[in-house]
């Protein structure tokens, strides 16, 4: 865990406390206060699991097991327009590992990071089940289909405002 302290916004933890007392404050319902607790905060910094272990009378590093075990959950924001790349087989035979490099060039940063200006981050999927469109590109829930590197700047281009 990072030593940087991140100052939560009050009423952001009011809400993860009524999220975790929604959940009865039980420990079984771990990963469903975590989805909670990351649609809030955007994601599950160190002192968002701390308030999560207390309110589940859970010890931290049991919480921290289950934010770095699924992939679903980020210790790191994402950025504003969230980019993910599908590189299962269907796509990555049809060039996902090129879109992907482009993407990277483009932006100037790898896979997992977010780029300076808060603006993108970068992640792969394993399929999002739109194969027969390989290869696929969502920026936020928007799906792009049978991308190849040409086309990264346009995708990006819209996002440039």
């Amino acid at each position: 865990m990072s030593s940087v302290k991140i100052k939560l916004n009050p009423s952001e933890v009011e809400k993860l406390k009524e999220a975790c007392a929604s959940f009865n404050n039980e420990g079984g319902e771990l990963i469903n206060v975590l989805h909670k607790a990351q649609s809030i905060f955007g994601y599950l910094p160190a002192e968002v699991q701390e308030v999560v272990a207390t309110e589940l009378n859970l010890p931290v590093a049991k919480v921290y097991g289950v934010v770095t075990f699924y992939s679903f959950f980020t210790m790191i924001p994402k950025g504003k327009y969230p980019i993910s790349i599908c590189t299962g087989t269907a796509c990555y035979v049809r060039g996902a590992e090129n879109v992907l490099e482009e993407f990277k060039r483009r932006i100037k940063i790898e896979v997992g990071e977010t780029s300076a200006d808060g603006k993108f981050s970068l992640s792969c999927l394993r399929c999002v089940g739109a194969c027969g469109l390989a290869p696929v590109v969502l920026v936020g829930e928007k799906v792009y289909g049978r991308v190849s590197p040409d086309g990264v700047a346009e995708i990006l281009a819209e996002y440039d405002s």
